[in-house]
């Protein structure tokens, strides 16, 4: 079983193997890997133009691609995955609020910091039991915050009721519906999301500094260098806090900077920040949230989303034809074939249908490279994101297909093999002009079931860096907060998909049912 599995995978493999690490090659474009669902102020869709992103990491790459001389190129990655993408080397570098934290230090390569961060504690503004986060740890409060962040290790180490979330808009649209209590985060995720809120406010001061690095690969160490040294030039000259000023987030603290680019990166990364009292921001927060939510018009986003259809209808159809040919081999196999074959077939269909197809997709994504290296294959099965989708979705769905086929087979009564067999068919003729015609009929309805899943299934290869039509909405709505709206017509999109499929399902079961009666 393990044989065929590798078999399978590696013609696949060998379309997309090649890696985006440095390869001294200094006119291919830098991939610059960020999520745009968490937007402003870090990266989101620009509001006159959906094909360029906006933010203030978004310049400073602009700004790092002029001190290169290289192009930056961003490629849409979920924040959660940033540091196993790295090592899959599906990019160059990670640039998205990325928190200078011990374990990332172990798997990453990070850079000099290009700005210093403090948390921001932010409750609902008529909210009188706390003043602190300690007092909102006393009151029982409970705390959202994103996960995987320095706000969440805070609130463990402090044994605050916490909710974790993984996106930086929703926590606070919660807390201003009364869901939680408080929201830690960021100061700049703050500045954009709950100073503007005349129905929030900002709870005590800055707690728990911090930097943001750029992340590589472990290997990467000379791309790390001149990215260093770029760093270094664009706060000298006074880049770096033209492109912080504009987007309201310079302060005090940023001056730690200097001091830091004269030191070696490891004790730069080593030195922790002083917490200093921030000052106000510079920027007009409220009119730059409200110019990128008016912005987006049904003209602006409605053709996002048509691609997103299109990338989820693609990836749908492709699986669901590896799982209906693997299936109805399973099917086969566990019907017809000899006692080995049918206890391989057995175990495949128990091994598939009882884990979760999100463990599934990790595994094939991020796992198999690994077995690759361990077993010296190279980067052999080092899959690109869409194959890797492809294969998951069919193994996983093929174990269902096939417990549908072999019903709807074995309901066809064993006199029609006899009957068959009396006029000379062979098993094989019987099995496709007799058996299988009659058990379609019993077949369709199920496997139409689960190819309108599998359109929503889909949704999960975003967590892969494949942006597909839910993720184009969670895009979307990060940076706009139309929610409503925009997931109206997602939901419209949906249905497009997987409704006709219903009502052919029930045309050709009533047309073949006419023909067999």
């Amino acid at each position: 079983m393990k044989v065929w599995f590798v078999l399978l995978l590696i013609p696949l493999a060998v379309a997309g193997c090649g890696r985006a690490g440095d390869d001294g090659n200094t006119e291919r474009p830098l991939l610059w890997a960020a999520d745009a669902e968490g937007g402003l102020p870090y990266i989101c869709r620009d509001e006159n133009d959906p094909d360029r992103f906006v933010g203030f990491e978004v310049e400073l790459a602009a700004a790092l691609s002029q001190e290169l001389g290289r192009p930056i190129e961003p490629k849409q990655y979920e924040f959660q995955s940033l540091g196993a993408g790295s090592q899959r080397g599906d990019f160059d570098l990670a640039m998205n609020g990325l928190e200078v934290t011990p374990d990332r230090r172990k798997t990453l390569r990070l850079t000099r910091p290009y700005y210093v961060y403090t948390l921001q504690l932010v409750a609902r503004a008529d909210e009188t039991r706390f003043r602190s986060l300690d007092e909102c740890k006393a009151v029982g409060g409970v705390v959202g915050t994103l996960e995987d962040t320095a706000a969440q290790r805070l609130l463990d180490r402090m044994q605050v009721k916490e909710s974790p979330y993984g996106n930086q808009t929703e926590p606070y649209k919660d807390l201003e519906l009364g869901r939680l209590d408080a929201v830690l985060l960021d100061l700049p995720i703050a500045m954009y999301y709950a100073k503007p809120n005349e129905n929030l406010k900002f709870v005590g001061q800055s707690l728990d500094p911090g930097y943001y690095a750029i992340g590589l690969a472990k290997d990467n160490a000379a791309l790390a260098g001149q990215l260093d040294a770029a760093l270094e030039r664009l706060l000298e000259n006074g880049q770096l806090r033209r492109i912080y000023e504009k987007w309201g987030i310079w302060n005090r603290s940023q001056e730690q900077l200097f001091k830091l680019y004269q030191m070696p990166v490891e004790k730069a990364l080593d030195t922790p920040p002083v917490l200093i009292a921030e000052d106000s921001a510079a920027a007009d927060v409220r009119d730059a949230v409200a110019a990128s939510s008016e912005a987006q018009t049904f003209s602006y986003y409605f053709p996002l989303l048509l691609q997103g259809a299109g990338v989820t209808v693609a990836l749908t159809f492709a699986s669901m034809f590896v799982a209906m040919v693997l299936g109805m081999v399973i099917a086969t196999a566990r019907l017809y074939g000899p006692r080995p074959v049918q206890g391989a077939a057995i175990l495949y269909v128990e091994f598939f249908r009882g884990i979760p197809v999100l463990l599934l997709l990790f595994t094939v994504y991020y796992g198999l490279p690994e077995i690759a290296k361990t077993c010296g294959l190279g980067a052999s099965l080092n899959l690109p994101a869409w194959a890797a989708a492809i294969i998951t979705f069919g193994l996983d769905y093929a174990a269902y297909e096939s417990e549908i086929y072999r019903a709807g087979i074995a309901s066809i009564p064993k006199g029609q093999w006899e009957a068959a067999a009396s006029l000379g068919m062979s098993r094989p003729m019987t099995f496709r002009l007799i058996i299988l015609p009659q058990a379609i009929r019993v077949i369709l309805p199920p496997s139409t079931n689960d190819f309108v899943a599998l359109f929503k299934d889909t949704s999960l290869v975003s967590i892969i860096a494949v942006v597909e039509l839910t993720k184009q909405y969670q895009m979307l709505t990060k940076s706009s907060l139309r929610y409503l709206e925009i997931g109206l017509v997602t939901a419209a999109l949906y249905l497009v998909m997987s409704v006709p499929l219903g009502y052919l399902s029930r045309y050709l079961e009533k047309r073949w049912g006419k023909g067999h009666a």
